[in-house]
């Protein structure tokens, strides 16, 4: 059966055909950017016509690579970025561009409708307890879709006017394709409207109340697995297939990473390393941990939850160490024209990419830095404690200290934040091991061998890390066709590829500067709010 899967992200769209057998094999994939307005009041905005540009592109590519007819795909699917607000007329096209999840205008509709009066975590007292009771989690964050929707109504009258659904960003694509408003389970979930209680699962008219969102503005919901409609002829066209392939759910990224790693059975743990980073373990009841800023989300698989634990600048701090460091250090200069064959101490290599020649650069240097520790605090921090004053340094730096020995310290410092997520859910639940590890990350084995020994734990890669979310848009397809039972079988698909076993000497020596590591943010807490919070009301 072949599956045409889209992961639909910030800054551009992922498509992948996948033949789906005994296991999920990718055929071709392709990708197209789109633009992030970033507005001087805090808004931050995309325009779904420019995902569906991208699609159409994209979709064209990979049919071209493959040769493959549009009358052989079996099904579409796919796997988003969440918490976006986009308002659609009743032909299903959007009234005003989508707000993104990053979005801060609402701070002013936060703070009426939640941040007042006596309060717990930002969020007043009655209204916070009555909201973990009915949806399990609490919108006391700026970025919280309900208040872009507050926004929109309080200062575009004439637009909220408009509006027949409020959709997210899959969903809005599955309306253009089918004409049909819908909103899958952990898409609903994450509005913070969703009534997750036992035998009461759907739009809580008790939070939409208190929030005052309209009810006939909310769509239906539906499972991922679900076929929610068959493409129209007029878009089929223009994205080069044939109308009346089946349409599916598909799943948040949040929900299908973890599927497309193979860990969506109860109990499974990964661990993903992109632009940001996550720990997140499945569990089979709803939780939070209010004073880490961790709660359980509901997964793709209906009674599954994911205990997610959410580390903001992961894969980014080595975006940064890459540009700012790296690029006259190990004889790569700023205007990118080098050679990369690099002639180590023991052999000489040649790389295909940057980040490959990076790694087999820390790889030389021992385990610690030389005593130097990163802090991954590029962008504030949130878990396992919430604090946008926070902010990356190193520390511990000597005469001795090189840029190679600073570069792996930033992978390091990565590595040990993750450790620090994994331990913080140890305290409520059992995490898994072996562990999964997928995105751009897990393509670089010294990582994978560098996090097995940090933790003390196995980890296991599987092909594609970096396509983990459009994989697990295929196992949506292939669930909601009956070729497996249920979204939690996803691993019979998706065999691991590689083992890392940890070396439990080393695993002794990165327990010394893990524990420092782990005092650093205490030490300085002051500091970052004397430095940096004065900046960010500027």
């Amino acid at each position: 059966m072949l599956a045409l899967c889209y992961d639909i992200g910030t800054t551009g769209v992922k498509t992948c055909l996948f033949r789906i057998e005994q296991q999920i094999e990718m055929l071709a994939g392709a990708s197209a950017g789109y633009e992030l307005y970033v507005l001087p009041d805090g808004g931050v905005e995309q325009d779904p016509d420019e995902w569906w540009s991208a699609m159409c592109e994209t979709t064209r590519s990979v049919l071209a690579e493959t040769n493959v007819s549009p009358n052989d795909i079996e099904g579409i699917s796919f796997c988003s970025q969440m918490q976006g607000l986009v308002l659609v007329n009743q032909d299903g096209l959007p009234v005003r561009r989508a707000m993104s999840y990053m979005d801060q205008r609402a701070g002013k509709e936060l703070e009426t409708g939640m941040a007042y009066g006596p309060q717990i975590a930002g969020a007043n007292i009655v209204r916070l307890l009555r909201s973990l009771r009915v949806t399990g989690a609490v919108a006391a964050s700026v970025k919280d879709p309900v208040w872009k929707y507050k926004w929109v109504e309080a200062h575009e009258p004439d637009v909220f006017a408009k509006t027949y659904k409020w959709l997210d960003v899959k969903e809005a694509i599955i309306a253009r394709m089918t004409g049909r408003c819908v909103m899958t389970r952990d898409s609903a979930f994450a509005t913070l409207l969703y009534d997750i209680r036992a035998g009461k699962e759907g739009w809580s008219r008790e939070i939409t109340r208190m929030l005052g969102v309209r009810w006939d503005h909310l769509a239906e919901i539906v499972p991922s697995t679900a076929e929610v409609g068959v493409l129209r002829q007029a878009q089929a066209k223009e994205l080069g297939l044939v109308g009346g392939i089946p349409v599916f759910g598909g799943g948040g990224d949040a929900s299908l990473v973890g599927v497309g790693a193979g860990a969506s059975a109860l109990g499974d743990t990964h661990i993903y390393s992109g632009t940001s980073g996550w720990v997140s373990t499945v569990v089979d009841k709803s939780m939070v941990d209010t004073t880490a800023m961790i709660a359980a989300i509901v997964g793709a698989e209906h009674g599954l939850f994911n205990y997610f634990a959410e580390q903001e600048t992961a894969g980014k701090c080595v975006e940064w160490v890459k540009d700012h460091l790296a690029l006259d250090e190990i004889n790569l200069y700023l205007n990118k024209e080098f050679d990369l064959r690099h002639q180590r101490p023991d052999r000489e290599v040649e790389y295909t990419n940057l980040y490959d020649y990076l790694m087999s650069v820390i790889d030389t240097v021992d385990i610690g830095s030389g005593g130097v520790i990163f802090t991954p605090w590029l962008h504030g921090n949130r878990c396992p404690f919430e604090d946008p004053n926070a902010r990356g340094m190193f520390f511990n730096i000597s005469l001795e200290t090189g840029k190679t020995e600073m570069i792996r310290a930033v992978v390091e410092g990565v590595i040990f934040h993750l450790r620090w997520l994994l331990e913080t859910q140890d305290k409520k639940i059992k995490t898994g091991n072996p562990i999964r590890f997928v995105g751009g990350g897990a393509l670089s084995d010294v990582m994978c061998q560098m996090m097995a020994d940090c933790f003390g734990r196995t980890i296991e890669t599987v092909a594609s890390p970096q396509n983990v979310g459009s994989v697990g848009a295929a196992v949506v397809v292939a669930a909601g066709k009956g070729l497996i039972p249920s979204i939690s079988q996803s691993k019979k698909l998706i065999p691991k590829v590689k083992t890392f076993q940890p070396n439990a000497s080393n695993t002794a020596r990165y327990d010394r500067c893990f524990a420092v590591y782990k005092e650093l943010y205490a030490a300085n807490k002051k500091l970052f709010a004397k430095l940096n919070q004065n900046e960010r009301r500027t």
